[in-house]
């Protein structure tokens, strides 16, 4: 009995010295929000950011394409998906690839403003989903919503490799807009030139 005395003793002051702190309402409300995720699905969870366009690491150019959820199951789905990707990449190609024309044409003074834009033009007209030999599928998800998520891409020596031959069959068709540049410098050799250009 006398043991419980002092055990009782310790854990009522214990009880009263807990009960006495107050929270501070303050030093709640300053307390770290949590941190929002920089790519979800739809329904909020966290996705992987290739989901959201974040650059992989080792691809020249990227694109993600999505399927909805389909009784047709998961190959279908896949396959709705790497179309969509595809068509997207397609379209970023083209931006790409006009945009290096032009440097190369404007930076080496071959060519009035008008040549160059009819350069570019002629150029992306012969990009097709076809012409991107060595465009691969890189990942693919499910989402939770059950919607399929494609990553397609090409790593830099199949790009420049694309865009080479997307110059060369150009300079083919529109023999007279390249008439000019004949001149100064090969077909091949400006091929190369393009292709080695940066963004």
């Amino acid at each position: 009995m006398k043991l419980v005395k002092p055990a009782l003793i310790i854990l009522t002051t214990t009880l009263v010295a807990c009960a006495d702190k107050k929270v501070d309402p303050v030093s709640v409300l300053a307390a770290p929000a949590p941190i929002a995720a920089d790519c979800v699905f739809p329904n909020q969870t966290v996705a992987p950011g290739w989901i959201c366009d974040e650059p992989v690491p080792g691809l020249e150019v990227q694109a993600v394409g999505t399927a909805e959820k389909s009784q047709a199951g998961q190959a279908y789905m896949k396959d709705m998906a790497k179309a969509a990707a595809l068509g997207n990449l397609v379209e970023q190609f083209k931006v790409k690839v006009a945009k290096m024309v032009k440097q190369y044409i404007g930076t080496t003074g071959m060519g009035s403003t008008e040549t160059v834009d009819a350069a570019a033009s002629s150029t992306i007209k012969t990009i097709s989903s076809d012409t991107l030999t060595g465009m691969k599928v890189y990942k693919t998800r499910t989402g939770p919503e059950g919607r399929m998520y494609v990553l397609v891409g090409l790593d830099a020596e199949n790009t420049q490799t694309v865009v080479k031959n997307a110059v060369k069959t150009s300079m083919k068709n529109e023999k007279a807009l390249w008439q000019e540049f004949k001149a100064q410098k090969s077909h091949d050799e400006m091929a190369a030139g393009i292709a080695a250009m940066e963004d």
